[in-house]
């Protein structure tokens, strides 16, 4: 026996998260633990790795005799990192100003620290990027690179460090199709060296080697082996501001020209041309790396090599004049980067309130129409009960679908959802999408970043395809 948990429970912020939990891992059972967001999957997995405190039993053995470190690993959601002084003060817009100073490490000297840390054989490393496609980020800052390639990091530390029991959370999140199918090999063949494996996730592309499945729910477990099915969600009646039509300036939304953006020797972005129209619903895609992020960040004022290009957005000349907050105004967007660095002091309410100011966190008052409005917002996203708590406390699902209000609270004229069903499981991504479309019927213009044909709104109407910084034409 590896795990052995008997009458198990674990209480996290004041809340009782897991009740009574009972449960043997075998060796060779490798589990998927599923179930709905809140249901205690993820404090599961940390009380295993013997990162969240506990009433009940926990016995872990571990093996003397294998080849793998005798230890258990626990591979967060996201990424959570540091500056050189040992702090996370980053602000959003930091990661696409390279004139900044090095505020943080490069991953290949994050790497670097890690392996001597845990003496580890640079040459399993090297087979890791390799694998992973890794190489190109390696010379880059930790707060520069995407989601996809933080999840891809995380994976990386992970693999190198081969530990007996390895519990990700969440392992897919930001990862294009390649780059899933890489990871699901490297786990089988983690598993054939003998390494015990367990994964949070409600994905069905899972490795071959999982052989065990429990659910979860409300911090109990439910021993069954059959499907998830996590019942779809009814859409309520939208609020009554979203059945507005945007008051659109322009019937041209973007045009680009010729987008170029270069770091040094790096380009990022080459001859990019670019149009969107009013009303129309664009889905943004590419692997990793391949330039989506930077392409958005122009569009919202967040890049200032925008000043560089030839812009028009809203019908403007970017560098006419108008200020970033001009843009912002007319805009609503959600991204993972955007979560990471979103005020952990807000409250739920305070987080949806702050999409009518573009701001991180509420700092002003609400005139009573944008009480109103908020109001109807929390009950449609049933964040009523929750509203007074702090966003960071709630689970990964309930702080997205948070974070999607602030996104739709003013009605903009355009949404920029950058895989915004990161953290959401299947019944949430389901829920949204139904949103999404249903929102679209009003004449938004939406850009919608996904990786997956089927976890999109029907409602997209044009796509744009990205490759190593290019258009794929013909798409």
């Amino acid at each position: 026996m590896i795990v052995d948990i008997k009458n198990l429970s674990a209480r996290y912020e004041a809340k009782n998260v897991l009740h009574n939990i009972s449960l043997s891992i075998q060796p060779g059972e490798n589990y998927v633990i599923r179930g709905e967001s809140g249901s205690g999957k993820t404090t599961l997995g940390k009380v295993i790795a013997g990162l969240v405190k506990y009433t009940g039993e926990l016995n872990i053995h571990l093996s003397p005799a294998s080849a793998l470190k005798p230890a258990v690993h626990f591979v967060e959601s996201w990424y959570r990192f540091t500056n050189l002084e040992g702090d996370r003060n980053f602000y959003y817009q930091q990661r696409y100003n390279h004139q900044q100073k090095r505020d943080t490490v490069t991953i290949a000297r994050e790497l670097e620290l890690y392996g001597k840390e845990h003496s580890l054989d640079i040459a399993a490393l090297n087979e890791l990027i390799t694998t992973f496609s890794y190489a190109k980020v390696l010379d880059e800052q930790l707060f520069e690179i995407s989601s996809g390639e933080h999840k891809k990091l995380q994976l990386i530390k992970a693999l190198w460090l081969s530990p007996q029991l390895l519990i990700i959370d969440q392992p897919y999140t930001g990862l294009d199709v390649k780059a899933r199918a890489h990871l699901n090999q490297v786990l089988n063949n983690y598993v054939e060296k003998g390494g015990t494996l367990t994964l949070i996730s409600n994905d069905t592309e899972l490795p071959d080697s999982i052989n065990r499945a429990i659910f979860m729910k409300d911090g109990t477990l439910i021993n069954s082996n059959t499907p998830l099915n996590l019942h779809e969600k009814e859409l309520k009646p939208l609020p009554s501001f979203l059945l507005q039509r945007p008051q659109y300036t322009s019937h041209n939304i973007i045009s680009m020209k010729n987008i170029r953006v270069r770091y040094d020797q790096k380009e990022v972005l080459s001859g990019v041309d670019w149009e969107v129209n009013a009303g129309e619903r664009w889905l943004l895609q590419g692997h990793n790396g391949s330039g989506k992020s930077t392409l958005l960040s122009l569009i919202t004022g967040d890049h200032p090599q925008a000043y560089a290009n030839d812009i028009k957005l809203f019908g403007v000349q970017r560098g006419g004049g108008e200020s970033i907050w001009d843009i912002k105004r007319r805009i609503g967007m959600i991204s993972p980067e955007m979560h990471w660095y979103f005020d952990a002091n807000a409250t739920v309410l305070q987080s949806l309130a702050s999409g009518f100011f573009d701001s991180n966190g509420l700092y002003r008052q609400l005139r009573y129409t944008q009480k109103q409005q908020l109001e109807e917002l929390l009950q449609f996203l049933d964040l009523q009960d929750v509203k007074n708590e702090l966003l960071s406390t709630q689970p990964l699902g309930k702080q997205r679908l948070a974070l999607l209000g602030r996104t739709i609270i003013k009605n903009p004229q355009l949404l920029v959802l950058d895989e915004p069903c990161q953290g959401l499981d299947q019944q949430q991504t389901q829920y949204f999408n139904k949103l999404v479309d249903e929102i679209s019927k009003n004449g938004v213009t939406i850009i919608y970043v996904g990786h997956f044909e089927t976890q999109l709104p029907s409602s997209i109407t044009h796509k744009l395809v990205l490759k190593n910084g290019k258009k794929v034409p013909g798409i």
